[in-house]
């Protein structure tokens, strides 16, 4: 056993023992959904994930932009919700729950794709089926700096966002970074991803385990130097 774990052991403490619905949230590439799953595979706790696969527009609005943007964002906005009926059903009090979208941010991106009249028919449709998504206990944004986010969405190579710009990946970054200032609706804690890799390193990742069992407040933030 070297050094570093003996003086570190793996966390065995579960934040949701404190936090019974937790939802990591950031922009493409990020690694929302990678988190998630790593919170859910080590805790036992329920996965609710986005199924962008399942879109039949998503592809198109990538490659042909606003022409398929009400689609997407209604198609998605309907999944989401359904996903979250379901899980409101669920006995939240005897599992926990890992999701990696949050429905209350899903305005940001019809805010960046569509035109004013699309725009208002779909708050009008949103502000109906708002209410029925629960409210997770704690929320993980994940940020990064754009020229990042770009670079690991290129290197992923996910077939579907090959044709996804550059100017709409920093748009949405820095979207995500504005409404992330401003929420106040969740405990939240901010992680920034730069020179910490949560998914791929497991001492990062116990070192945000840490962070989240020590957090005090409604907020925190946790990032490491170069």
């Amino acid at each position: 056993m070297n050094s570093v774990s003996q003086t570190n052991p793996p966390v065995t403490a579960s934040p949701f023992e404190r936090y019974r619905h937790i939802v990591v949230e950031g922009p493409i590439g990020v690694g929302k959904t990678s988190l998630a799953r790593k919170l859910a595979q080590r805790f036992g706790a329920s996965l609710v994930l986005e199924q962008p696969g399942e879109n039949p527009f998503l592809e198109r609005f990538y490659r042909e932009g606003r022409r398929h943007a009400l689609s997407t964002q209604l198609f998605f906005l309907f999944q989401r919700v359904n996903q979250l009926r379901d899980l409101g059903q669920r006995d939240l009090f005897s599992q926990s729950v890992a999701g990696d979208f949050l429905l209350d941010k899903d305005p940001l991106f019809a805010r960046l794709t569509l035109d004013d009249d699309e725009l208002a028919l779909y708050q009008q449709i949103f502000d109906s089926l708002r209410p029925q998504a629960p409210v997770p206990d704690l929320v993980i944004y994940l940020q990064a700096q754009p020229d990042t986010l770009v670079e690991r969405v290129r290197r992923r190579g996910i077939a579907m966002e090959t044709d996804i710009s550059e100017s709409y990946l920093r748009a949405l970054g820095e979207a995500y970074s504005r409404y992330f200032y401003h929420y106040e609706d969740a405990p939240l804690m901010i992680v920034n991803t730069e020179f910490l890799n949560p998914i791929d390193d497991d001492d990062d990742f116990d070192l945000l385990l840490r962070q989240l069992l020590e957090m005090r407040g409604r907020r925190g933030f946790f990032s490491r130097g170069q």
